[in-house]
C-alpha cells in the first residue's frame, strides 16, 4: 500500500516523478534550463487539453473548477508579456529584442502561472513529488564526495560548457557543469551543483528540505534532508540558512492558528517582545550587520544595484519599465540592474505595472493557503513554498530560476486544486475521488 501511494499512477506524475530524479543527468548534458520550460509547457498543455474534455465526462472524473488564486496567476504572468510589449514600443527596442524578450518570457515569468495551473487541474499526489526529492537526495548523497573532493585532488572547477548552450539563455552559466568554484580574495571553494550560482542551489535546497519533511518514511525523509541540508550548507548562501530557520516555523504556527496552545504560547511571547524590545532591536541590528559583513563587498553591490535600479525607474521608466535589462557601471562590477532582487529587476525593466503583476498573485495566494493550511498539510506546504519565494524575491530574480524550482509552484498549484474541491464539496458539488490524503 505505501508503494502504491508513492508510484506514479497517470501521466503527469510519471513526467514528474522522472525529470525531478533525472536532474543530475540533466545537469551533466547541460539540459536543466530546457527541461523545466518544456515541463512546464507539457504539464499546462496537458491541463488545457483535461478542462477542453471536462464537459463530457462524468462528473466525478472533472477537474474542480479553478480557483481565484491561479486565475490571478494566469493573469499576472499574462500582464507580464503586455507590460514586455509595451516597454519595448515606448523604448523604441525593435522586433529582434522583442522577440527575444519574450521568448524568455516563455521560459521564465510564463513557468510561475503555468506550473500552478497545472497543479490545480491535474491529478497530482503530493507524495510523488515528495519522494522524488527524496531519490534525488540519494543521488546527491552518493555522488557529493566527488564535489566535496574536486578542489582539492586537482579537477578543474568548470569541466564544460554544453553544446545545447545553442538554444539561448541569459548566460553560459545556465549551461555549465561546474563542479566548484573558489570565492574572490579568500580562494575558498564554494559549491553550486545543478545551479547556476551558489544561492540558486540553495534556494533549492530550501525547496526540497521542505518537502523531504512532508516524506512519509522516515528512511527516505532522513535521505531527503540531509541531502538537502548539505547542498544548502555548501553552497554556503545566508538566504538559505535564514530561510531554513525561518520559513517552516512560519508555515507551522499559521497551520496552528485554532489551537488554543498557540495562543496560550504567542501571550508571553507578545509580552517578552515589548518587555525586551530595545535589546531585541540591538541584537537584530548586529545580526543584520552581521549576514552583510559576511560578504562585505557582495552586500555593497547589491545594495547599489538596487540604487540605480529604483532612481532610474522612478526618473526615466515609472509604468512599464525600461524593457530589457542593462549592464551597470563600474562601481556594480558591470552586473545587471536590478538583479539578485526581483522587485528591483521588475520595476527597472517592467515598472510598477510588472511589480504590481507579481505582488498580486502573490498576496492572494498566501491569504487563499493560510487558510487552507488551518485544516490540511498541503496548505501548510504550498504557503511555506510562497514563502520561500516572498523571501528569495529580495535575493534573486524570481522568474530566473523557476526552472529549477517548479515543484514549489505545482505544490502551490495543487493547494488550489484542494481549495477548490473543499469549496464543490461544501455547495454540494460534484468533487472527484482521489486518494490523495
Amino acid at each position: 500500500m505505501g508503494e502504491t501511494a508513492h508510484h506514479p499512477q497517470n501521466l503527469a506524475e510519471r513526467l514528474i516523478s522522472a525529470v525531478i530524479q533525472s536532474t543530475w543527468l540533466l545537469w551533466v548534458v547541460g539540459g536543466l534550463y530546457i527541461a523545466g520550460p518544456v515541463l512546464g509547457w507539457t504539464l499546462a498543455g496537458m491541463a488545457t487539453k483535461e478542462l477542453y474534455l471536462a464537459p463530457g465526462k462524468p462528473a466525478a472524473e472533472r477537474p474542480p473548477r479553478i480557483g481565484l488564486p491561479i486565475h490571478i496567476w494566469l493573469l499576472g504572468m499574462a500582464a507580464m508579456l503586455l507590460i514586455l510589449l509595451a516597454g519595448h514600443v515606448l523604448n523604441d527596442l525593435g522586433l529582434g529584442k522583442t522577440i527575444k524578450s519574450s521568448i524568455g518570457w516563455a521560459k521564465g515569468w510564463a513557468l510561475i502561472a503555468l506550473y500552478p495551473f497545472a497543479g490545480a487541474v491535474l491529478n497530482i499526489r503530493p507524495q510523488i513529488l515528495y519522494r522524488a526529492v527524496c531519490k534525488l537526495g540519494l543521488q546527491t548523497l552518493f555522488i557529493l564526495p566527488l564535489f566535496l573532493a574536486a578542489p582539492f585532488i586537482g579537477l578543474p572547477g568548470l569541466l564544460y560548457v554544453s553544446p545545447l548552450s545553442i538554444v539561448g539563455g541569459s548566460g553560459p552559466e545556465y549551461f555549465a557543469v561546474i563542479l566548484y568554484t573558489l570565492e574572490p580574495g579568500t580562494g575558498v571553494p564554494r559549491w553550486q551543483f545543478f545551479a547556476p550560482w551558489s544561492p540558486a542551489a540553495g534556494m533549492v535546497a530550501v525547496v526540497h528540505i521542505l518537502c523531504a519533511l512532508e516524506e512519509k518514511d522516515v528512511r527516505w525523509k532522513a535521505i531527503g534532508v540531509m541531502a538537502a541540508l548539505a547542498v544548502a550548507l555548501l553552497s554556503q548562501s545566508r538566504l538559505a540558512l535564514v530561510a531554513i530557520a525561518a520559513i517552516w516555523p512560519m508555515a507551522f504556527a499559521v497551520s496552528r492558528l485554532r489551537e488554543p496552545w498557540m495562543w496560550f504560547m504567542g501571550a508571553p511571547a507578545v509580552l517578552a517582545l515589548g518587555l525586551f524590545a530595545p535589546q531585541l532591536v540591538a541584537f537584530v541590528e548586529q545580526a543584520m550587520a552581521s549576514f552583510t559583513g559576511a560578504r562585505a563587498d557582495s552586500s555593497r553591490v547589491r545594495a547599489a544595484l538596487g540604487r540605480i535600479a529604483v532612481e532610474r525607474w522612478q526618473n526615466e521608466a515609472f509604468w512599464f519599465g525600461h524593457g530589457v535589462v542593462e549592464n551597470g557601471p563600474h562601481l556594480v562590477e558591470y552586473m545587471p540592474i536590478g538583479s539578485h532582487h526581483s522587485w528591483y529587476g521588475l520595476l527597472f525593466v517592467k515598472g510598477l505595472s510588472g511589480a504590481i503583476a507579481l505582488a498580486l498573485p502573490l498576496i492572494v495566494s498566501v491569504l487563499a493557503t493560510a487558510r487552507l493550511a488551518l485544516d490540511e498539510p498541503l496548505g501548510r506546504v504550498a504557503l511555506a513554498m510562497l514563502l520561500v519565494l516572498i523571501f528569495y524575491s529580495f535575493g534573486e530574480n524570481l522568474e530566473m530560476l523557476s526552472y529549477l524550482y517548479w515543484p514549489a509552484l505545482v505544490l502551490i498549484g495543487m493547494a488550489s486544486r484542494r481549495l477548490s474541491e473543499r469549496a464543490a464539496a461544501q455547495g454540494g458539488g460534484a468533487r472527484p475521488d482521489l486518494s490523495a490524503p
